[in-house]
Formats: C-alpha cells, sequence, structure tokens
C-alpha cells in the first residue's frame, strides 16, 4: 500500500508559526504533524504500507525533503517528494504525486490528526472518512444510501448533509482515480476556480465504483492558533493513554514539577516553574519562575515570569511578561 500526503499549502490561518516553518512540519507532542499523521495511518491500515509520497510546496524550506524521507524511512517505507508549483486544488495537488498513485492507495492531507477505523470493506472500492459537523459549508460533504455513498458535493452553499469529509481516502485502485484527476486536467474541468478531488469522485462513482464512509471516533484540525493548542492537549491525552515516552530523561528539574500529561524536549531546563498539563515544551527551551498550562512552545525558547494558558510560542523564541494567552512566532521577543 502507498499513502499519498498533499501538504503544499502556506497555512496562512496558523501565521506568524507558519511564516519559517511548513504546517505540517510544525511539533505536536514533539513531532510534525505530518509524521503523526501517517504513523497513525501505518498503524490501522491491515496492509503493508511501503511507499509515502509527499507532496510540498515550491517555497519549503530546502531541508523539507530530508526531514519527509526521514518519516518514511522511519517507518519502514520508500519516501518521495514532488512538488505543486502552483495552488490549482485539491485534485491538482494529488496528481501531482501520479507515479504513486497504482495499487491499493491511502491519499491523507496534512490538515488533521484523526482516531478512526481503517477496517476497510473489501467490496468496496473506496473508503471516505467523514465527521459530523456543525457548518457543512465550509467543507466537502457527502451522502449516504443505505450505507454507500451516493453523492460527493464540494463545500455546498445550500444544506446537502453535515457529513464532512475530513481528507483521508482509501482507494483500492490508485490509477483510476489517477486516470479520473487526468480527465478533470485535460478538460479544464473545475469547481469553485480549482480542481477538486470531489469532482473526480462522483466520475467514479457515476461509472459504477462504490465507496463506503469510514467511520472517524475524534479529528483534530491544526488550522488556527487556538485550534491547534487544543489539539496538541488532545494528543498529548492520546499519547500517555498509549504510554508513548513523553519527557525526556535529560530534563533538568530545579524547584519544578510537571503535571502530565506534558511533551517535554531534550535538555529543557525548568527553574522554579510549574509545567502542565497538556504543556508541550521543546528541546533546548529555558522557562524560569512561569507557570504554564494547556500551551504549544517549539524548540530552544526562553520563557521568563510568566503565566501561560492556551498560548503557542514558536523557536528560538524569548517571552518575559504578564501576558497569557500568547501567540508569538519563530525569533520573536516579547518582555
Amino acid at each position: 500500500m502507498k499513502i499519498i500526503v498533499p501538504m503544499a499549502g502556506i497555512g496562512s490561518r496558523l501565521r506568524p508559526h507558519t511564516l519559517t516553518i511548513p504546517k505540517p512540519l510544525t511539533l505536536i507532542a514533539g513531532k510534525p504533524i505530518v509524521q503523526r499523521l501517517v504513523e497513525d495511518i501505518v498503524k490501522v491500515v491491515d496492509q503493508k504500507v511501503d511507499e509515502i509520497a509527499f507532496v510540498i510546496g515550491p517555497t519549503f524550506p530546502k531541508d523539507t525533503e530530508e526531514k519527509l524521507m526521514k518519516i518514511a524511512k522511519g517507518l519502514n517505507a520508500v519516501g518521495k517528494v514532488s512538488i505543486q508549483e502552483t495552488a490549482l486544488g485539491t485534485a491538482h495537488a494529488i496528481q501531482c504525486a501520479k507515479d504513486s498513485l497504482s495499487g491499493p492507495c491511502v491519499v491523507a492531507f496534512a490538515d488533521t490528526l484523526f482516531k478512526a477505523d481503517f477496517t476497510l470493506d473489501a467490496n468496496a472500492d473506496g473508503a471516505i472518512w467523514v465527521k459530523q459537523v456543525d457548518e457543512p459549508s465550509a467543507y466537502g460533504v457527502v451522502k449516504l444510501n443505505e450505507g454507500i455513498i451516493t453523492d460527493f458535493v464540494e463545500k455546498p452553499e445550500e444544506f446537502i448533509s453535515d457529513l464532512a469529509i475530513i481528507g483521508i481516502y482509501y482507494f483500492k485502485n490508485g490509477g483510476i482515480l489517477k486516470d479520473e484527476i487526468q480527465y478533470l486536467l485535460d478538460n479544464d474541468i473545475k469547481d469553485k476556480g480549482e480542481y477538486q478531488l470531489t469532482n473526480a469522485l462522483e466520475n467514479m462513482k457515476k461509472k459504477g465504483l462504490k465507496f463506503v464512509p469510514g467511520e472517524v471516533s475524534d479529528w483534530m484540525d491544526c488550522g488556527n492558533k487556538e485550534i491547534t493548542v487544543d489539539t496538541n492537549s488532545r494528543v498529548l491525552q492520546f499519547a500517555q493513554q498509549e504510554n508513548e515516552n513523553l519527557v525526556s530523561d535529560s530534563v533538568s528539574l530545579e524547584n519544578s514539577r510537571i503535571i502530565e500529561p506534558c511533551y517535554i524536549g531534550a535538555n529543557v531546563v525548568l527553574k522554579n516553574t510549574t509545567i502542565g498539563p497538556n504543556v508541550s515544551l521543546g528541546e533546548g527551551s529555558v522557562v524560569e519562575d512561569s507557570i504554564i498550562s494547556n500551551s504549544l512552545i517549539q524548540t530552544n525558547t526562553t520563557v521568563k515570569n510568566a503565566q501561560l494558558n492556551e498560548a503557542m510560542i514558536g523557536n528560538y523564541a524569548y517571552f518575559d511578561g504578564k501576558f497569557d494567552s500568547v501567540s508569538i512566532g519563530d525569533y520573536s521577543v516579547l518582555m
């Protein structure tokens, strides 16, 4: 089985944190979002994953490919990286990895993390994982009839269904998907100005392919700062339940305590500080005279004299102040 991960978006809603690091490489509980995504898929699919194809943007940092190849290697899979030069929609993004679209495939957009049942229906041609939402007009949605998907609609202006597509798909034969997307591109068939995956899925359904919904128990977004901080808390809680090692042995504690669950990276120094619950603190960071809860702090950052809650602070930042729910990007200073 192959996994295709379109991740070329610039993550504008998460700025300033995505000005220097692509959103899929933002650390959540000590691991990049995209790493947690593919690790979760590999855990739950019932087939061996032998290839992971990533689709990145043209302005991503030079070391992005190296990081992604390392993630694939860590899962005993071959890594491939393609570039989507222009953002032309979900179908176009997937087609940038067309050389990997063959045989059984999972397509997973690196915007969200999830907990889901990946038991695959052997009689179906594919599965689309969905979640009931309050505002379906912001998503692609599906309609069902007796457990079979009958319609795919991209961001409906009028109510069609409240079952939103979360961005994870299984195809028994990725080659068919590749051909349908190529048809959209060759004939310039767009929806809302872009080449949409939902149009390819609708064409496949009209040709007799059967798609079933997948069950999602938890869907964790990484859109803006508030949602990402909440996702970090939830991932920490899941990681604790799964006995994931979250606190490095090299943490230095001086008159400080850690209230689990927390991720504390290597060589972190804590002085006169309480950390937790639900805090991720990246490697090489120093926190003094502070109380921090429900927050996401990246690597090599210094925090002093703070009482933080629901904060997000980037890499190599310096914070010394009385604000409590801050959002500070990489290399920033606030004091």
